[in-house]
């Protein structure tokens, strides 16, 4: 997959690597060219310096021919005019944008652009350690609205069924960890003590599965 990226800042220039890593082709754009050190040594991306609004440097970035195109700057609006431009102008497929100001994150994505608050995130990122100790985050969607958890189940729990820890439209219960091997339980599989389970749920609902695991 190709990949433009504007801004390499911390975030910019740690999503460049990782996605190089997997092996996409990326190529970061940013208007100094002292900003490509934190790239580090033996990066496999293309540095493009230049002005991410001047459409001859995102050309020559290679965003006529690209699959995907994140704007990571410090600006927000900054953000948002670029990601409207590779969407509209360029028409690249894939298109995510950051955004501090919660507020304007809501209003951008509402304007058909994909946008990640890193605000609204690291909030919930935070909450979530704070208050569900019972519970281990292994993935947020977007911005936190829903987690996917780990729970073991303890003794309180075991010899209930699946169905009894969903919550329509609030849980799921994705995958059963039993003795190192996993499956997908049906909503009749017997839960048994030392069980971990991988359950998405929304974030408004995780005081009510912690109290359904910790009765």
């Amino acid at each position: 997959m190709k990949v433009v990226i504007v801004g390499c800042g911390r975030v910019g220039s740690l999503l460049a690597g990782l996605l190089a890593t997997d092996g996409h082709e990326v190529a970061i754009v940013d208007r100094s060219a002292s900003a490509f050190a934190r790239l580090g040594r033996g990066f496999r991306c293309t540095p493009i310096e230049g002005n991410g609004f001047d459409q001859e440097v995102l050309k020559r970035a290679g965003i006529e021919r690209a699959d995907a195109f994140a704007s990571v700057t410090a600006g927000d609006n900054t953000n948002y005019v670029l990601a409207a431009m590779a969407r509209s102008r360029f028409k690249v497929p894939r298109v995510v944008t950051r955004i501090y100001d919660p507020l304007r994150a809501d209003i951008y994505r509402r304007l058909g652009v994909p946008t990640i608050s890193s605000t609204v995130w690291g909030a919930n990122q935070i909450r979530e350690l704070l208050t569900y100790i019972g519970l281990t985050s292994v993935l947020t969607v977007a911005n936190g609205e829903v987690n996917v958890v780990e729970a073991e189940i303890g003794p309180l729990v075991a010899g209930t069924r699946v169905k009894d820890l969903l919550i329509p439209g609030e849980t799921q219960v994705v995958a059963l960890i039993r003795h190192g091997s996993g499956s997908i339980p049906s909503s009749e599989t017997i839960l048994a003590k030392g069980d971990k389970l991988l359950i998405s749920v929304l974030s408004s609902a995780m005081s009510k599965v912690e109290s359904m695991l910790s009765p």
